[in-house]
């Protein structure tokens, strides 16, 4: 085989990002950079850039994965508990509708904003989206 050269740089130069960090500070609604600003306002919308230290936060593309994983994560802690529930008391069913439904409503409403901070952070952490370096997009070679 050939080696083949690539169009356009790899993403992965300059400093290295921690993803951990970055994902733990998108989680608690700080900026994945430095970890003072904050990143989302008004619920779900995520600022234009971080108030502390400039972070653009203009390239994120936090689509679905966040309802996605919040759903995951709700569904999996729901799980068990209304199954054990149904079986040792089986309460009516208008009762559990009730608890339910509203248990799940305010984990996902609380769950939300947390995964989507830290879906930002990760794709802050990879580069991803506009994350990187000026020019190192593969899309910024589409728009010239």
């Amino acid at each position: 085989m050939t080696e083949q050269t690539l169009p356009h740089p790899a993403v992965d130069e300059g400093e290295s990002r921690p993803v951990w960090p970055a994902i733990w500070r998108g989680i608690k609604n700080r900026c994945p950079h430095c970890g003072e600003g904050r990143l989302l306002f008004n619920y779900l919308s995520v600022h234009d850039h971080c108030s502390e230290c400039g972070q653009s936060f203009s390239g994120h593309a936090a689509d679905d994965a966040p309802p996605y994983i919040t759903m995951v994560i709700v569904g999996h802690l729901l799980a068990v508990p209304i199954v054990e529930l149904k079986r040792h008391f089986d309460p009516s069913l208008e009762f559990q509708l009730f608890l339910w439904l509203g248990l799940a409503i305010s984990m996902t409403l609380l769950l939300l904003p947390m995964s989507k901070g830290g879906m930002i952070g990760l794709q802050w952490a990879n580069r991803m989206h506009g994350f990187g370096e000026d020019g190192d997009d593969p899309e910024d070679l589409l728009r010239e």
